[in-house]
């Protein structure tokens, strides 16, 4: 027998307006009817049965009932003859059909703007704002930047447009500054939809009236080509050069040239590769560096800023050194665009110079001679060093290498050596490292092998190296055209090359093995690692304050710092390079008594005698407590401190 399935109540009413629901209009409208009435003309009857006031014969009572449901209908409830009545309802029901009619097409229009606008095609208008042009994970850091930047303006904004749905990029933004102390502040953020490569797309955030464009470089082998395609669209949106701020930046130093030609003489164009080669060599060899461009580069401390002469026009570059108590001098902005960093102590300060210099906001720079804080018998006069040679690790390789093996070259002392191990073949290596130029003063050798492997680390007596840099591991990067090979001492382990994407997963299995050999051996490897994810950072398996290059992160930090102040594309132009002056931690032994409490301005001074700068200094005590990891940029020159032997300063020097 078939067992007898019982269906409740509830299901059955629910299949049953189910199949009402899909009867179509005219079942709708008939069934709506219907259940009105059976509402309405009961609820009629009672309030008029109920009603003391209500007519006293049958027929009075209906029509009291007739005229309570045309007036709760609306179809307008007239009593007379029977062709009155009928006249009174066709008008009632004509005028129901055309509100009705009118109500659905105005919902229907403001449904369908609203769907406009989420697609976020409307026009920006917006002046004095900042444009962001393209999509990428670096969008997240340099809005928060911008954000950090405006936090003591009332009104400011934000336009990015990009080829990606405009409700999802405002939830994106908003979720990543979300953990800010602030969130957004008085800056709007507004997002829009389109192509960043079409002119009249780009006219959505309103480039003409902007105070800075900045076009990020999208991820990808085709993300140069998309920002140099960025710039001719921005050219021909705005063909008159306007007040707004032009920066982009290419991951390819080969697409350097182009991007720049492409963004016209008055714009700034970062190459990615160049940069992070550069600042990955200079920490390597000065551990405690990338934590001073840091803090440099974002606006949460000190950043550098220019202010105006005020009364020191005809003195001293030397003399401005310590004419400022809360601010640290750097360089002057000459009346012509120029920028000198660090010039000879005895430059005269010009009428219409500007002077560079290290500061916590632009209105902090203000002059207080702090001269009479010297201490002249605490200066000590500098041991003499010479360079000496350095033993040298690359762990990796990608489309930077032969960047960093050409900037290691350069700064070095002569007879060092570099040892490469990579998955990338001797041969592609070498060839490789050649296209950088013949080296004078590095020997370079190539292994072949795994940098993930723990038994290879094991073999390559890591602890021996005075630094060791990780970098990520790319499998196919093309070679650039160069000539041949400088020469080499090749060393073939006999493993076999892998092939791979360059991803900080690699990274990180390489740091957890070295991490291992380091506390094996009882000893603080000399790390600086290459890092594409800010947030991988922090699960690095590395110790506390290490030396970590976030090529996207620093990348947004710069192209910030550049759109709110043009002038310091220059500034930043000369920090990253061999030539010139650059950022330096030097012991502090070599310029004040470390027997004794000190003032700044002491090793302000004593910097100075040696033609340097000094903005901050580092304690190794504290190297391994975060936030600031011991590093103390710009103090006080009043404020004194007891420095140890193994104490750096931080100096602007010539290398």
């Amino acid at each position: 027998m078939a067992q007898r399935h019982t269906t409740s109540l509830t299901l059955r009413l629910r299949y049953r307006f189910d199949n009402l629901m899909a009867g179509g209009t005219t079942a709708l409208i008939g069934w709506f009817a219907l259940a009105c009435l059976a509402v309405v003309v009961p609820a009629s009857t009672v309030l008029v049965w109920a009603d003391r006031a209500a007519p006293a014969t049958l027929s009075g009572r209906l029509a009291a009932v007739w005229v309570s449901v045309g007036q709760t209908l609306k179809i307008g409830g007239a009593v007379g003859s029977p062709l009155y009545v009928l006249a009174s309802v066709a008008l009632a029901l004509v005028a129901l059909l055309f509100v009705s009619t009118l109500v659905g097409l105005i919902t229907t229009g403001i449904n369908r703007r609203i769907a406009l606008l989420r697609r976020g095609h409307s026009t920006v208008l917006e002046s004095g704002h900042t444009v962001l042009l393209g999509w990428s994970d670096q969008i997240f850091p340099v809005v928060g930047e911008l954000v950090a930047a405006n936090a003591n303006q009332r009104r400011s904004a934000i336009a990015v447009l990009a080829p990606k749905d405009k409700v999802e990029m405002e939830e994106e933004i908003a979720a990543s500054v979300a953990g800010t102390a602030a969130g957004t502040g008085t800056t709007r953020i507004i997002c829009r939809n389109g192509r960043t490569t079409d002119p009249a797309e780009l006219a959505r955030v309103s480039p003409r009236t902007a105070k800075a464009v900045l076009v990020l470089p999208p991820e990808g082998d085709t993300g140069d080509a998309q920002v140099v395609k960025t710039l001719l669209a921005l050219d021909a949106a705005v063909p008159e050069p306007g007040g707004a701020v032009v920066v982009a930046a290419v991951r390819d130093t080969r697409s350097h040239l182009t991007a720049q030609l492409a963004a016209g003489p008055g714009a700034h164009v970062l190459c990615v590769d160049d940069v992070i080669a550069r600042l990955l060599v200079q920490t390597a060899r000065e551990p405690g560096l990338s934590l001073v461009y840091q803090e440099l580069l974002d606006f949460a401390g000190d950043e550098f800023y220019t202010a105006a002469v005020q009364g020191l026009a005809g003195r001293t570059f030397g003399e401005a050194l310590l004419a400022f108590t809360t601010s640290s001098v750097v360089g002057l902005l000459r009346a012509d665009g120029g920028v000198a960093l660090n010039p000879d102590p005895g430059t005269a300060i010009g009428a219409g110079d500007r002077i560079i210099l290290i500061s916590e906001d632009d209105d902090t720079a203000v002059p207080a001679d702090a001269s009479s804080s010297v201490e002249e018998e605490a200066i000590v006069t500098a041991r003499p060093r010479t360079p000496e040679a350095e033993r040298l690790l690359l762990l990796g390789w990608n489309r930077r290498a032969p960047l960093v093996v050409e900037q290691l070259d350069r700064f070095v002392g002569p007879g060092s050596t570099l040892d490469v191990v990579s998955l990338a073949d001797d041969v592609r290596a070498r060839a490789a490292a050649g296209a950088s130029g013949a080296r004078s003063r590095l020997e370079v050798a190539f292994r072949s092998g795994d940098i993930t492997d723990p038994g290879l680390l094991a073999k390559l007596d890591v602890p021996a190296y005075d630094g060791v840099i990780v970098i990520g591991e790319t499998g196919h990067e093309p070679l650039p055209h160069a000539a041949a090979p400088a020469p080499a001492r090749a060393i073939d382990l006999g493993l076999a090359p892998e092939t791979g994407t360059q991803t900080d997963d690699r990274t990180l299995v390489t740091l957890l093995h070295l991490r291992a050999i380091g506390e094996a051996a009882g000893r603080e490897l000399s790390l600086t690692t290459e890092m594409s994810d800010d947030g991988n950072r922090l699960l690095a398996p590395a110790r506390e304050g290490a030396d970590f290059i976030v090529s996207g992160r620093l990348i947004s930090l710069l192209m910030t710092q550049i759109s709110e102040n043009p002038c310091l594309a220059a500034v930043f132009e000369e920090l990253f390079d061999a030539e010139g002056n650059e950022l330096h931690l030097k012991p502090v032994a070599d310029y004040v008594r470390t027997d004794r409490e000190v003032t700044f301005a002491t090793l302000v001074e004593s910097a100075r005698r040696r033609r340097e700068c000094a903005v901050g200094y580092r304690l190794r005590a504290e190297a391994g407590t975060g936030p600031a990891y011991g590093v103390r940029l710009n103090p006080d020159k009043g404020q004194r401190v007891r420095f140890g032997e193994h104490d750096w300063l931080i100096v602007l020097a010539e290398s």
